[in-house]
């Protein structure tokens, strides 16, 4: 059973508005073109393949909230990082159509 939890969009959104969630706790792993396309201002791209060699740049003393497109990736990401020892992980399930539809336009 896995210790990192799934959220909602909208429990991560009200987070973010409510200043809980600092800028390097918001770890979006898309690829480059989808975050070109649409992300959240204070989100850090960490694009899934280069997760093990950026490993330095996620603070574990801090939730960490880890984002795609519609969650499948962050939860394999949130697994890994589970392995590699990390803690309060948190998976935004529905991702960033989620987020989207939450904002009244569709994502794909």
């Amino acid at each position: 059973m896995a210790n990192w939890k799934d959220v909602t969009a909208q429990f991560m959104l009200n987070l973010l508005e409510n200043g809980k969630i600092a800028a390097n706790q918001l770890i979006d792993v898309r690829e480059e073109f989808e975050w070109d396309y649409y992300h959240l201002e204070t989100s850090v791209l960490i694009p899934m393949n280069t997760i093990p060699n950026r490993l330095n740049e996620l603070i574990d003393t801090m939730p960490i909230y880890i984002i795609c497109a519609h969650g499948v990736r962050s939860a394999a990401v949130c697994e890994y990082l589970e392995k590699k020892g990390y803690s309060s992980l948190h998976n935004v399930t529905g991702g960033m159509a989620a987020i989207a539809s939450i904002k009244g336009f569709q994502y794909d």
